[in-house]
């Protein structure tokens, strides 16, 4: 689909809304911004030719489409008079449904950077298959209707929804869907699956609307689903329904789920690192759409507690195993789980913190995920996934899931869709709008057209970031306008890994960022982490960014007791590992000095074509000779065999 056509739909999409409150800040949608280059580029193009298709087929192979063909046949052959007839699925998870639903969302993100009639016609079938599997009264969930009258897994109730709040996903499976349905009719038009979504959405509300006794679900994400299906339709019923299913968490229940307050109450990360960072987004949903300051107050506590006690240096979270769940305060070993679910939902997060407060810092974490401990989950080739995203590795473990290193897929496969999903609508998070205000919040050679000030405006983008910090953004609107351009100056670039103590550079930058407009700098006030220019703008104007990236190290926080005595290093928004030490010595040994010098030096022959940083100066063990490492980019460990990694060095004078 041309870009004109899919910003045309994305206005007649905003017309059906109903009018009332929202996100003070509004995206510009993933099918108006279309990645032309360079890094991200190069991702993109990799998820569309190989990881799209490779995990289709594995979703065919495994079995989890023939799931919808069984449950489509127990209603045909029940309904032709056979009362007893049932099938058994052929999968192990009673979720794995979402799995088919989160590759049409990927697939239908593919679908809107450009015409594909193969994978159309494929995406459409695999609809029709799920179209024939759902119930007469809008009921969808292939594991109790292949085997209608016992339950086929033990996670399932005898009734409907009875189990959700423990175990079933019955609601979970529907938030998927519900998600794959509106990206598809956003990137095709078509509405064979939203009406599937809309048939199920009718059910939800005819058991759990008005005054009907609610479940608080067991695995967060229908609120999400129900929003955009209030987004596309403007029924006000849909988010009152996600608003009920937020409050009827607490206010004692397990904290593995995020059952155990209030969800107004609660003011720090616990349980599982997914589900909660998956129901933080649903609450910053409804905080915007109903104006409701308690649950945006909420979030605002919780985030502070993520970023000041329980993140990761490479945007990871849920440090536990056990429950791949949030730890304590400042509990974050080598060895976190850091799911890249989590990773997912930690930047869907963001991005909607984002938007209710127009401030960078959300966007700075955003960043810090996106660039290592999310793009870290899937290999350079396409084909091999991480689970876990640990930040050391001893170099056989078989720590994710079950697997040694990368692996090919996964028995539980949340990730390896969520990732593919999220990487092909990476787009919708480049660009926002306020008013007469144009934010710039993530830069990629691109281009993309939004409205602003009632004025379309073309943007594209050249630079080559994240290994050089120059951006140049042509601004081109349909005619001469003023409004402020907000170009996000990068915590990293202004002395601050995060906006709290957590981490710290033993220096501040050598040298200031910049701003120009033509061939003039410019001295942009800088409000909420945004370089402001308000000027009228023409076509032809053009701004460039200079962010200098001198490689950094990085301190822990005192309180933090793996960090303590130990260095790590970035440059710009990518943090560095050490994996292939050619037999020198043991990673455990590695010290690197303050003396140590370090090199940027961009290998476009390696892992893709990275920069690497050449360490003159570690010592193994300390006290022994010194010695030259080459540090990579942490997302690229583990694409040439396994071997011992590590992002935290020993610190030694």
């Amino acid at each position: 689909m041309h870009l004109r056509t899919v910003v045309c739909l994305s206005l007649l999409l905003s017309a059906l809304r109903s009018p009332g409150a929202d996100y003070p800040v509004q995206p510009v949608p993933f099918t108006a911004v279309r990645v032309t280059g360079g890094f991200w580029q190069a991702k993109q193009e990799i998820n569309r030719t190989v990881t799209l298709p490779f995990a289709l087929k594995q979703c065919e192979d495994s079995g989890r489409l023939r799931n919808f063909e069984l449950a489509a046949e127990t209603l045909r052959r029940r309904a032709a008079g056979e009362g007893r007839f049932e099938n058994n699925p052929v999968t192990v998870f009673p979720f794995d449904d979402s799995d088919v639903y989160k590759e049409i969302e990927g697939a239908s993100y593919v679908l809107s950077m450009g015409p594909d009639a193969a994978l159309e016609a494929r995406i459409d079938g695999w609809i029709d298959r799920i179209a024939a599997a759902q119930e007469p009264d809008g009921y969808l969930y292939t594991f109790r209707t292949m085997h209608p009258d016992s339950p086929a897994h033990k996670w399932i109730g005898q009734l409907r929804w009875e189990q959700d709040p423990v175990a079933s996903h019955e609601l979970y499976d529907a938030g998927h869907l519900y998600e794959a349905g509106v990206a598809n009719f956003q990137a095709t038009g078509k509405r064979k699956l939203l009406d599937v979504c809309l048939r199920n959405a009718e059910l939800l509300w005819r058991d759990f609307g008005e005054d009907r006794p609610i479940v608080a679900p067991g695995h967060q994400i229908v609120e999400m689903g129900l929003v955009k299906l209030f987004r596309v339709t403007g029924d006000p019923r849909f988010l009152r329904l996600a608003k009920k299913f937020l409050d009827a968490r607490g206010p004692r229940g397990p904290q593995y789920n995020q059952r155990h307050k209030l969800v107004v109450d609660q003011d720090e990360a616990v349980g599982h690192a997914v589900r909660a960072n998956y129901m933080y987004c649903g609450m910053a949903d409804v905080a915007a759409l109903t104006g409701d300051p308690r649950y945006a107050a909420a979030i605002g506590r919780i985030w502070q507690n993520v970023v000041e006690k329980k993140l990761y240096l490479t945007g990871g979270v849920g440090a536990l195993e056990r429950n791949e769940a949030y730890g304590g305060d400042y509990d974050l070993p080598d060895e976190g789980y850091n799911e890249t679910c989590a990773a997912v939902a930690l930047m869907m997060w963001n991005h909607r913190m984002f938007l209710l407060t127009g401030d960078a810092k959300y966007m700075d974490v955003f960043e810090r995920t996106a660039y290592n401990g999310f793009i870290s989950g899937v290999s350079g080739s396409g084909d091999r996934f991480f689970y876990t995203n640990p930040v050391a590795y001893d170099g056989s473990a078989k720590n994710n899931y079950g697997c040694a290193g990368r692996a090919p897929w996964f028995g539980c496969a949340c990730c390896p869709p969520n990732l593919m999903r999220t990487l092909a609508a990476l787009g919708g998070y480049f660009y926002a709008v306020r008013g007469d205000s144009l934010y710039v919040n993530f830069f990629a050679q691109s281009e993309g057209h939004a409205s602003v000030a009632g004025t379309g405006v073309a943007l594209s983008q050249v630079t080559d970031y994240p290994w050089q910090g120059a951006v140049r953004i042509e601004v081109a609107p349909e005619h001469p306008v003023r409004f402020a351009l907000r170009v996000r100056i990068p915590g990293w670039a202004q002395g601050t890994p995060l906006p709290t103590d957590l981490y710290r550079y033993d220096s501040p930058p050598t040298a200031a960022w910049s701003l120009w407009v033509g061939g003039a700098a410019v001295n942009a006030v800088v409000d909420h982490g945004y370089a402001v220019i308000d000027r009228e703008w023409r076509k032809g104007d053009s701004v460039t960014l200079d962010l200098p990236m001198p490689v950094q190290a990085v301190r822990g926080n005192p309180l933090l007791s793996a960090t303590r005595d130990r260095v790590a290093f970035e440059r710009g928004p990518v943090v560095y590992c050490v994996e292939d030490i050619g037999g020198k010595g043991s990673l455990e040994d590695l010290a690197v000095p303050a003396s140590a010098t370090l090199t940027p030096d961009f290998r476009a022959d390696l892992l893709g074509g990275v920069t690497v940083l050449n360490i003159d100066g570690a010592r193994f063990p300390a006290g022994a000779a010194p010695s030259r490492i080459a540090a990579i980019p942490y997302f690229a460990w583990n694409n040439r065999g396994l071997a011992p990694m590590t992002v935290w060095m020993q610190r030694k004078s």
